[in-house]
């Protein structure tokens, strides 16, 4: 069975909308790529670091699907970000706080020896030296894909743009994608995968479009790890063999999806 390992943050998460309404919950790339992986039947590993605040993380029956081999568990604060959102649901403002994760980048490093994931995926935000871990993957001969936050897209793409055409899958969404075409050309990409909310999403394959796929339509609760769960689904229906349709479709599905749920809160 295929193994993929996902590397970035798991934390605790403050998302504020229009309105006063204000969730408090579970997030972080690390954790909804991979249960979004192994919902589609992907073995998943995510590779972070939690604080005192998640020390119970393995216990959390809705993390039951999850390999947490490579989370580790230490004494001192969470990860935490505080996202405002917009009523269309586009971040406008992130505040972080990165605690414990501040050391992921030495934490990912040891993981990547790990020889029974086949392919990683690099969730490309701070703390992370991205550019260290991709030059890491590519010494190691590793297949991975990559994706970016919108509040250090550009400064993560500038620095890592040397590497990031070696990368199988690269994931933005449309705003994402002008800091890539800023600084890469995108008919040298593999694949890129460009999500746009609810709006259709477009798969190009060196700069020729071979998929489009439209979202569903559904009454938006809580946006927090949709994106991340788009990228979770697909890298697990093309490891299965989907085509890129079906691949796409099923992946802007299980977004919407999420975004229609009440998400995954905190629970202390």
């Amino acid at each position: 069975m295929t193994v993929l390992g996902v590397i970035g943050n798991i934390s605790i998460d403050t998302a504020r909308y229009p309105g006063r309404r204000t969730h408090r919950l579970l997030g972080g790339a690390a954790l909804y790529v991979a249960l979004a992986a192994a919902r589609a039947d992907l073995l998943a590993r995510p590779v972070a670091i939690v604080g005192d605040g998640l020390a119970r993380l393995r216990s959390d029956p809705r993390l039951d699907g999850l390999d947490l081999r490579h989370v580790s568990t230490v004494r001192g604060l969470d990860c935490r970000f505080d996202l405002t959102y917009d009523r269309d649901g586009r971040v406008v403002s992130v505040h972080s706080d990165y605690g414990v994760a501040a050391d992921l980048t030495s934490h990912a490093l040891t993981a990547l020896e790990d020889a029974e994931v086949d392919q990683w995926h690099v969730a490309c935000r701070r703390p992370l030296d991205t550019i260290q871990i991709l030059r890491r993957l590519l010494e190691l001969a590793r297949q991975f894909s990559v994706d970016f936050h919108l509040a250090s897209a550009d400064e993560q793409i500038a620095a890592a743009q040397a590497v990031i055409p070696f990368a199988r899958m690269v994931f933005v969404n449309t705003a994402e994608q002008q800091f890539l075409a800023r600084h890469i050309d995108l008919a040298t990409l593999p694949a890129v995968v460009v999500s746009d909310g609810p709006h259709e999403a477009v798969l190009r394959r060196h700069g020729t479009q071979t998929a489009t796929a439209v979202p569903p339509t559904i009454s938006t609760r809580e946006v927090t790890g949709a994106g991340d769960t788009l990228t979770g689904t697909f890298l697990a229906l093309t490891a299965s063999g989907a085509s890129d349709h079906d691949a796409l479709t099923g992946a802007v599905t299980a977004a919407s999806h999420r975004a229609a749920s009440p998400g995954l809160r905190y629970r202390t």
